[in-house]
């Protein structure tokens, strides 16, 4: 497994149980103060729930390019002794866990790539292997390997993996540490190692450097110029700064004494060339002929040679396994106290989100009675905020803030649904009093108000309704002429002066023929919204499958029902719309008599001008005027209109201009009250999915919509465990956290 290349085999003699030296030696202790083992064993205990599989745990991860001497270095910071042979590399990720136990044990395990499917990560996570002797971690090793379908390198496209093999190592003087040795990195194709070997290791080293809780220990060898190993380029783009990057040195007894070559490597180890907060690290590696020296005497050699030459003035907090301990010691500690609260937080999101996903999913519903009741369930929670947007009343979090960026029928602000009806009948209102009528007419000569105020020139539409015609402007003349038209071709018994009653229906009809297509407009308008507010009201009440099932089987029934209802109820509306006008409102008697008194007012005024007599009073320079009666007298005589037809067509407009004005608010309140509130909105409490509505299904009914599908039922297992190990994550911070500073 090691990465380093060797001309023998090492077949470490066993360890009494474990440990080949016999006992761990003291230098170990190093990677352990009584604070980092508390903080190690929360990493420890949220790794052994699984966490490691929903969130990023803190870790220690060695990279290096292949044969930089990754694997010896491991060795040497945890005294364990991997096995090493000719053309040995790693060719998976490798994760060592030690642990401090009272009862020795050495345990492995596969965790397979998700990439993989079903079956095989089910044959790969039942690789569960317990030996009792270093001795043997070859042949497990060699079994993991096959068990990944691997094959030799070189010899076919199967020869490195992304799953994970575990080796855990327990034992009484054993430090609580993580460590993770990943496949070294291919400079280039050959024809040992294809193009699709290179780019699987790549890619699997930069996922674990990437991690933002990864101490990274990037190892290069200095038997290779430093600027030419690929982990450099790695570490400079993925943590430029070197926050989390210390870089180790091995192999430095291949530097000649003396030379600039050796000092550029000395340089680099006191941090002068390529920068890294956390600064590099050399240390010696076992030379071949050291193969099968104890790790005591392996340290010992390294300390006799750092001792001589320039290695000798080389500081000793940056060179040595034992003092890359001490670094690595400190380092997670910091590191670990840094991120665990940081942890702790993503562990609290990721339950809340969970729980909420499981919450939208409802209870397991297996029988009909659990059916039965999550349906009611879910009905009551449409049904408690259907009537409380009907009634406007907000409290719910369901309804949210205010976008007041937004217009208040949009689908940022849909949600506040009674706010919305109201603007909408409101703009309605507006648009018809606006654009509702045919001919935009004066009410009396000399006068600009019109049948709608004086708001013609805005009739454009507002954003959603129908763009009506602007209003044909017609002076009071003009209008008089169109009702004589109208009377010529309308005439029945009725006596000269007089206009047949029949006449006020024609001229009503058109000129309130836009209001159908408006209406109808409306109607629709309203219906869309009420649609997409239903919508977004099942989005939150029901799980996305069981959604689906009510809009096709009870929803859009509902909703389609009650828009032809208020189609049905608006039809007759204009049916009545058509009779004979007939009104009982005293409006409209008052209205005719003020346009009348209007009408004579400015008659009798244009007289009383033409009247008028001015004369100065001798002696005096006071100017007098007064109303000659005989003058107003013949004015009044002269003024007497001749023609029948055109006093009768002016009487008639009055009369048709004082009931469109009453008509046109009652055609609204009967749309808006009737039609709109009565079938549109009212309906939505009560028809769309009511706790009634539950109660009167049959059980296939029930069945049919409430039954959990199969893969409803696998992800409502998965958030369960997801749930469980969170839970229990979170459980092992409240009772540990507070254990240190």
């Amino acid at each position: 497994m090691a990465s380093d290349s060797s001309n023998s085999v090492r077949t470490p003699s066993p360890e009494p149980p474990l440990d080949p030296e016999g006992v761990t030696t003291d230098s170990l202790e190093a990677l352990q103060s009584d604070g980092q083992r508390r903080i190690l064993d929360i990493v420890d205990q949220l790794r052994r729930q699984g966490l490691n599989s929903l969130v990023e745990l803190p870790q220690l991860v060695v990279v290096g390019d292949q044969s930089s001497g990754k694997s010896s270095v491991l060795e040497a910071i945890t005294e364990i002794p991997f096995p090493r042979k000719e053309n040995l590399c790693t060719r998976f990720a490798t994760e060592i866990i030690l642990r401090r136990n009272a009862i020795p044990s050495i345990s492995t395990r596969i965790t397979p790539d998700k990439g993989r499917t079903l079956d095989e990560q089910t044959k790969l996570r039942a690789f569960k292997r317990v030996i009792t002797d270093f001795t043997e971690l070859p042949r497990i090793i060699d079994q993991a390997t096959n068990a990944m379908g691997l094959e030799e390198v070189g010899t076919s496209d199967k020869a490195f993996a992304r799953d994970v093999l575990t080796v855990e190592i327990s034992g009484p003087s054993r430090p609580q540490l993580t460590l993770v040795d990943l496949p070294g990195l291919i400079h280039a194709a050959n024809k040992m190692q294809s193009e699709d070997d290179v780019k699987l290791i790549g890619d699997l080293v930069i996922e674990y450097m990437k991690n933002p809780r990864t101490i990274i220990l990037a190892v290069i060898s200095a038997k290779n110029d430093y600027a030419n190993q690929i982990i450099i380029k790695h570490c400079k783009t993925i943590d430029p700064t070197g926050r989390r990057t210390l870089g180790i040195i091995t192999k430095p007894d291949y530097l000649t004494e003396g030379s600039a070559y050796q000092q550029s490597w000395l340089d680099l180890a006191q941090n002068k060339d390529i920068h890294f907060d956390l600064g590099w690290h050399m240390v010696k590696n076992r030379s071949e002929d050291e193969g099968n020296k104890s790790f005591a005497q392996r340290n010992k050699s390294e300390r006799q040679f750092f001792s001589t030459g320039k290695y000798d003035d080389l500081p000793n907090e940056c060179k040595g396994i034992e003092t890359l301990r001490s670094r690595l010691s400190n380092l997670l500690h910091n590191h670990l106290k840094t991120e665990l609260p940081h942890l702790k937080t993503e562990l609290s999101d990721k339950l809340s989100q969970t729980a909420k996903e499981l919450q939208q999913l409802g209870v397991s519903r297996n029988t009909i009675a659990e059916q039965r009741m999550f349906l009611t369930d879910i009905s009551q929670k449409i049904n408690e905020i259907l009537k409380a947007a009907i009634k406007g009343q907000y409290e719910n979090d369901f309804f949210g803030p205010v976008n007041m960026k937004a217009s208040v029928n949009s689908l940022e602000n849909i949600r506040r649904f009674r706010a919305v009806v109201q603007h909408l009948n409101l703009e309605f209102s507006d648009q018809l009093l606006r654009a509702g009528h045919k001919y935009s007419i004066p009410a009396h000569k000399g006068k600009n108000s019109t049948t709608t105020g004086d708001n013609d020139k805005n009739a454009e539409a507002k954003e959603g309704h129908l763009a009506l015609s602007q209003p044909i402007k017609m002076t009071r003349n003009e209008a008089i002429d169109w009702v004589h038209h109208v009377l010529e071709r309308s005439r029945g018994l009725e006596l000269p002066g007089n206009f047949n009653p029949l006449i006020i229906s024609q001229l009503f009809w058109e000129q309130s023929s836009p209001w159908n297509e408006a209406t109808l407009h409306h109607v629709d308008l309203v219906s869309s919204s009420c649609k997409t507010f239903v919508d977004i009201v099942l989005d939150e009440a029901a799980p996305k499958d069981i959604k689906d099932r009510l809009l096709d089987s009870c929803v859009d029934t509902a909703l389609q029902a009650s828009l032809k209802g208020a189609k049905e109820e608006l039809a007759k509306i204009i049916q009545d719309k058509g009779r004979h006008p007939m009104t009982y409102n005293q409006v409209f008697t008052t209205k005719i008599q003020e346009q009348r008194k209007s009408k004579y007012a400015q008659i009798f005024s244009n007289l009383a001008k033409a009247a008028s007599v001015s004369w100065t009073k001798e002696g005096t320079e006071v100017l007098e005027t007064y109303i000659d009666p005989k003058k107003l007298d013949k004015d009044m005589e002269g003024g007497i209109e001749q023609n029948m037809d055109k006093f009768s067509a002016e009487d008639a407009l009055d009369s048709q201009l004082a009931y469109y004005a009453d008509a046109l608010k009652f055609f609204i309140n009967c749309v808006t009250t009737q039609v709109i509130e009565r079938h549109l909105v009212d309906t939505l409490a009560n028809n769309v999915f009511s706790p009634r509505t539950v109660a009167g299904m049959t059980d296939d009914q029930i069945r049919l919509l409430a039954a959990e599908a199969g893969e409803v039922t696998s992800l409502r297992n998965r958030l369960e465990v997801k749930k469980g190990i969170l839970e229990k994550g979170l459980k092992i911070f409240r009772e540990a956290m507070g254990g240190f500073s």
